[in-house]
């Protein structure tokens, strides 16, 4: 089987209310970067748009009548928890779980400003 590039076998596809500032969040957030030229329909929404997070694919799209708004509870891993964690709150997260040090790692929860849930863990050496 032969993926796209930047493609996984599975992938999760959000459709939220501002798409756009989505991208913008998870960018100053995860340094995430667009890997996908966005489509754009005739009314300034966007179509459909990829971004991939360390090798991971995200794929979204603006909300329409047909389409309504599908969020997701996402589980991430990454370098530091604590400073992601600081630097969702200051993009408009709100914390759903401080942060902790777990089995599985330093961790904590936030809901992010377009209704999804990240669960955000950095490993503990």
């Amino acid at each position: 089987m032969n993926l796209p590039n930047e493609h996984q076998t599975i992938m999760p596809y959000l459709i939220l209310q501002g798409a756009a500032k989505f991208i913008d969040f998870t960018k100053n957030v995860f340094d995430t970067v667009e890997t996908n030229t966005k489509s754009i329909r005739s009314d300034g929404s966007i179509m459909h748009a990829e971004i991939t997070l360390n090798g991971s694919t995200i794929m979204v799209t603006d909300e329409i009548t047909d389409w309504g708004k599908q969020t997701a509870n996402l589980f991430i891993y990454v370098p530091n928890a604590d400073k992601t964690y600081q630097k969702a709150l200051e993009n408009g997260a709100v914390s759903l779980m401080e942060l902790s040090d777990q089995d599985y790692g330093r961790t904590c929860g936030v809901t992010d400003p377009f209704g999804n849930v990240w669960w955000i863990t950095s490993v503990i050496s």
